[in-house]
């Protein structure tokens, strides 16, 4: 079983752009429902499509497998929610965890968060300086919710 725990926090700075280098996703969601969202998503030339379950706290259940690039296009442009999710994603290595930060394009664009995946819900790690607010609960900032509440009509 794949579970996956995360935290989310709004970013204060643009001091990781020189940590790492960006790469191009696009994602879009088959289904949104908060109890079960289905995720199709290329990164780079990379497709991938993503099972994750109902969030509890920081945590829910998560399934994510290749499939060729080629179909991940169709899906995105044919059958998936729209908006599609348009961002560059830089993952940051810092005390042992890897911070991923999303800058948001179009319908999105001026929002950018950072996450950190964990071990558990109560384990400690250390805020860089350009990491603020946590939004870990609120379903606003939830990639599913950006298509049909985009950022920039907030």
């Amino acid at each position: 079983m794949g579970q996956e725990i995360e935290r989310k926090f709004l970013v204060t700075a643009t001091s990781y752009r020189d940590l790492a280098k960006g790469t191009h996703y696009k994602q879009g969601y088959l289904n949104s429902q908060k109890e079960r969202v289905v995720r199709v998503r290329t990164i780079d030339e990379t497709g991938f499509m993503t099972v994750k379950g109902i969030t509890k706290g920081a945590t829910r259940l998560e399934y994510e497998y290749e499939i060729p690039a080629k179909d991940a296009d169709e899906l995105l442009e044919l059958l998936c929610e729209q908006p599609i999710i348009d961002k560059h994603r830089y993952k940051v290595p810092m005390d042992g965890f890897v911070w991923e930060i999303d800058e948001f394009h179009g319908e999105n664009e001026g929002l950018t968060v950072a996450e950190i995946e964990l071990l558990s819900e109560d384990q400690e790690f250390s805020k860089p300086d350009w990491v603020g607010e946590e939004v870990t609960g609120d379903p606003r900032y939830y990639n599913s919710n950006l298509i049909a509440n985009p950022y920039t009509k907030w």
